[in-house]
């Protein structure tokens, strides 16, 4: 299959396309940018390198794909964006490079879906099977995990860590991490309430295991205990559970607070 361009595209010598690629009338593809098979790119949209778009993605229209970094240090040095497969990037989203004095590329997995007028700022970290409704804002350095449901114009703040199976409920405003699995409310800077039951049902996860996340979640949060012996309860838990394990891991490995 060949690469359908529209006459008032505008695509760099320099970029490489892939099999059955399509690039929609008034979209400006930069120099230094790859996009894989089966890609379609909508009308107006924006792409500058150096950006690696994986397959089988669809960018609406209007779209800023690869832009500067908002960082007021960032002085030209070659950044990047890394897309994976399968995403859906709706009207209006943008996704910036990374910095030289972060990690060096925003990347993002794979079957993500960011709807209209998402923002993933540079250093970002997105996993796989993500869901950011209309207006959720990533600022810089924030690493998300994988199944995360990130609802209407909810923000998370600089080198916030987003646990994998969260639910973050709409207008929050995160300012510590997030554990795998919690379902965080609009309460101030968003406050847990209890883990994504539903999520995890969904994902094929037995009664067990919800079980043994849910007494992890009480330990936590219910029991009212300091974090050091919060920790060291569930340290007894994680020894015969994986999910529990996965949980005080990703508290264990934090450099901020947690939602608490």
């Amino acid at each position: 299959m060949g690469v359908n361009i529209h006459p008032s595209a505008v695509v760099d010598a320099s970029a490489k396309l892939g099999e059955n690629v399509s690039i929609g009338a008034f979209t400006y593809v930069g120099a230094d940018v790859e996009i894989g098979d089966n890609t379609r790119i909508g009308t107006h949209v924006g792409i500058n390198g150096p950006t690696r778009i994986g397959r089988d993605n669809v960018i609406y229209g209007h779209a800023s794909i690869g832009g500067d970094p908002q960082d007021k240090k960032h002085n030209g040095e070659r950044v990047e964006l890394a897309i994976g497969d399968r995403n859906y990037i709706r009207e209006f989203v943008t996704l910036n490079r990374g910095t030289a004095t972060g990690d060096g590329i925003t990347t993002v997995g794979n079957d993500n879906w960011f709807l209209a007028y998402t923002h993933i700022a540079h250093d970002c970290h997105v996993g796989d099977f993500c869901v950011f409704s209309n207006g959720a804002m990533l600022a810089g350095h924030v690493v998300v995990g994988d199944h995360v449901i990130m609802s209407g114009f909810t923000g998370a703040h600089q080198f916030c860590r987003i646990g994998a199976h969260s639910f973050i409920g709409n207008d929050v405003k995160l300012v510590a991490d997030v554990p795998p699995f919690t379902m965080v409310a609009n309460d101030d800077h968003g406050r847990a309430r209890g883990i994504n039951s539903e999520g995890l049902k969904r994902r094929g996860f037995d009664a067990g295991r919800i079980s043994a996340i849910k007494r992890a979640y009480r330990t936590l949060y219910v029991a009212g205990l300091p974090l050091a012996e919060a920790k060291a309860k569930l340290a007894e838990q994680a020894k015969d559970n994986d999910d529990v394990k996965f949980l005080l891991d990703f508290i264990e490995s934090g450099e901020r607070a947690l939602i608490r």
